[in-house]
């Protein structure tokens, strides 16, 4: 079993950053990567950022320049630091991980663009 929990999330103007934060715990051994995604009102839940255990870091064409995927392995912590904000970065933003072939998911967290 893995836990995972985000925080970080909230109401920020056009332009502005955040950053998010999912500690996990658990079964950490046998995680390869994580991940955070996102799913917009009415839409589906989209891939945001992934790092890997490696290190190694990919995104999506619509944050590329602007988001940042990190992690802490001492805090067994992920970061995505989000910058230049946009509205449509509006979304509930979760933290995944893969583990022993099961999904895992955070609670999510709010994250609102005002223009």
């Amino acid at each position: 079993q893995v836990q995972l929990v985000e925080s970080g999330g909230g109401l920020v103007e056009a332009g502005e950053s955040l950053r998010l934060s999912c500690a996990a715990s658990g079964r950490m051994f046998s995680i390869n990567a994580m991940d955070w995604y996102r799913q917009a009102p009415g839409k589906q839940r989209e891939l945001v950022a992934v790092i890997t255990r490696g290190g190694s870091t990919n995104y999506a064409d619509s944050v590329k320049g602007r988001f940042t995927i990190s992690r802490d392995q001492g805090k067994n912590t992920v970061y995505l630091q989000m910058n230049n904000l946009k509205p449509e970065d509006t979304a509930v933003y979760y933290c995944h991980t893969l583990s022993g072939g099961r999904h895992f998911w955070g609670q999510g967290t709010q994250v609102t663009v005002s223009s």
